[in-house]
């Protein structure tokens, strides 16, 4: 099975919806995906998440299948006492980065950005939802790595955000989240596909085929003259 993760096209947080931008690269991703074998597609369900998978399905018209457990995770404070930058994930990493500490380091809950921080615990209950959720598709975790059963879809397309898709992608290949945030800060609809070996009764580990990409609206930032990752 293949999971193809689509961050949200660029949004308008106070109203959760897209933006005419927003909405072009929803276009865009959608023109990128549309020769794909989509069998399923899959959307957290916050409504910049669900119009971004909705221009995805006008290419396929399978309808969206919304998943809470995918909605942006928290962050911030657990208790009122300050936690560096809000305890924002991405901003936390580049702390940790700047410090010179290691964003592989397992014991990265007890460190002083995240023992107080929210989103440990929304990284957590994300993590347990996709389980469930995966397990449901054929792939019940065991450990590290997941047992393969009976495997419903052959590619799927999940859309949500850059701080759940980084929890959900640090579950899935047991990393600790500061480092996925850190390596994986995903643009716009960015394509991120992770694969996952079919063969029934086996242990797997997922493989990532495609890490960040969004070629897609490459042109779109020129027209709006901002800078394009190479």
């Amino acid at each position: 099975m293949r999971i193809i993760f689509v961050r949200h096209g660029h949004p308008n947080y106070d109203l959760d919806c897209l933006t005419p931008l927003g909405h072009k690269h929803g276009d865009a991703v959608a023109e990128r995906l549309k020769s794909e074998p989509v069998e399923k597609i899959y959307s957290s369900t916050c409504g910049r998440a669900m119009e971004t998978a909705e221009h995805i399905d006008k290419n396929f018209g399978l309808g969206v299948e919304g998943l809470e457990f995918m909605r942006e995770i928290k962050w911030g404070s657990v208790d009122g006492t300050p936690v560096y930058e809000d305890g924002h994930p991405w901003l936390n990493s580049d702390y940790l980065v700047e410090q010179g500490k290691d964003l592989l380091d397992k014991d990265w809950r007890a460190s002083e950005q995240y023992r107080n921080n929210k989103m440990v615990t929304a990284a957590d209950k994300l993590g347990e939802g996709l389980d469930e959720w995966l397990a449901e598709l054929g792939y019940t975790r065991e450990g590290a790595y997941y047992k393969v059963g009976n495997v419903r879809h052959g590619t799927i397309v999940l859309v949500s955000h850059g701080g759940a898709s980084s929890a959900a992608l640090a579950h899935m290949f047991n990393l600790p989240l500061p480092f996925v945030c850190s390596a994986i800060c995903p643009d716009y609809t960015a394509v991120t596909v992770v694969a996952l070996s079919e063969k029934e009764g086996t242990l797997v580990a997922p493989k990532f085929e495609i890490m960040n990409d969004a070629r897609h609206i490459a042109e779109i930032k020129r027209e709006k003259k901002e800078f394009v990752y190479a």
